[in-house]
């Protein structure tokens, strides 16, 4: 564990915030214990390592580093706000997930030589160029449901795809057993804190613009995004206003924090697929609460019109889930301002 990196076995604590039931972190004894006991200073201690985050902005791989942001002056005046607009699909894998695998695998002592993981498509994508690039198998499971371009590109990155269960979730549980089974490794986002720590390279980025961001606002499917870049905005810039967004259809990752323990929902029926999570992932869930300050639920209609807005006023294509951010902003008028208003396009494997 990194000198940045400390761990609180007690969990987490939340509570509801205001009349449209956002999530505001409030930590648990614990935490604060653990606050003043290690450092003066009121931000809550990182679960993740603040110099492997800024490692991987340095080391992964070059193709997945520095990508355009820019205020996006058209999306801004359509919203009725600043809008900081970082751009994560001008990639092989058009997303964000590169970053997370790259810096893993960089970071493995003794790689073996076959994989195993489960994804909706953009993590197994990434998870595929990063194996490739060092002659490993990769074995990945996705839903029956499994968006068939997201598995075309899996299978041409090299790996090998096995459809199974009903959902992501589902598919989780047949890849955890084969691993078991095959005696292979089981790589899963949101648990690997490399994963979390690679994308955390994205808000190393934004917090080089010279003008302080207000808030951000992430998507959150496993965790591993918001957790990493929470992570680095706690520290770099400790007044930014860090915002999740869940799928309203998909609130899992939303009713685990609010209950202090991993809430599984029945289903998770949305068009994000990205962020489709039904079980969450614990040790993602301790990551996030010291670093988040809220998180937002969004619907269907909103992320329709986000991808559509996304495309008409900046010429991106945007997948939903990649464009969750702009939905939290067209739903939630408080989210606009005042000052400067990150968000991220890191999909668009529609």
């Amino acid at each position: 564990m990194g000198q940045g990196r400390a761990r609180v076995d007690e969990g987490w604590g939340w509570r509801t915030g205001s009349s449209r039931s956002t999530i505001i972190v409030a930590a648990r004894s614990a935490l604060a214990a653990a606050r003043s006991a290690h450092s003066p200073s009121p931000s809550p201690i990182p679960l993740l390592d603040l110099d492997s985050i800024a490692r991987a902005s340095r080391d992964i791989d070059a193709v997945f580093r520095n990508t355009p942001q820019f205020e996006a002056d058209a999306l801004g005046r359509r919203l009725g706000a600043r809008v900081l607009l970082k751009v994560e699909t001008v990639n092989p894998i058009r997303s964000f997930k590169g970053r997370g695998t790259d810096y893993f695998l960089r970071t493995t002592a003794d790689l073996p030589k076959k994989l195993v993981t489960a994804s909706a498509g953009n993590f197994g994508q990434g998870l595929a160029w990063a194996a490739r690039a060092r002659g490993l198998s990769l074995v990945v499971f996705a839903a029956e449901s499994a968006n068939a371009f997201k598995v075309a590109r899996m299978k041409d990155l090299g790996a090998a795809v096995q459809l199974a269960g009903r959902d992501f979730d589902d598919a989780k549980a047949h890849a955890r057993a084969y691993a078991e089974r095959e005696g292979v490794p089981f790589v899963e986002d949101g648990r690997e804190p490399a994963i979390a720590e690679g994308a955390g390279s994205i808000a190393v980025e934004l917090t080089a613009n010279v003008e302080p961001i207000h808030s951000v606002v992430v998507p959150l499917g496993n965790g591993a995004l918001l957790g990493g870049m929470g992570t680095w905005f706690r520290h770099a810039s400790p007044s930014t206003r860090i915002v999740g967004v869940c799928a309203a259809a998909a609130p899992a990752m939303r009713e685990s924090l609010l209950a202090g323990r991993p809430v599984e929902t029945k289903d998770a029926r949305t068009i994000a697929d990205g962020i489709a999570v039904r079980v969450p992932v614990p040790e993602a869930l301790a990551y996030l609460a010291p670093v988040v300050d809220e998180v937002v639920l969004v619907s269907e209609s909103s992320l329709r019109q986000a991808m559509s807005m996304m495309l008409d006023a900046t010429g991106l294509v945007g997948e939903p889930a990649g464009v969750a951010g702009i939905a939290a902003l067209i739903e939630h008028e408080d989210l606009r301002g005042p000052g400067l208003v990150a968000t991220l396009l890191c999909g668009s494997n529609q």
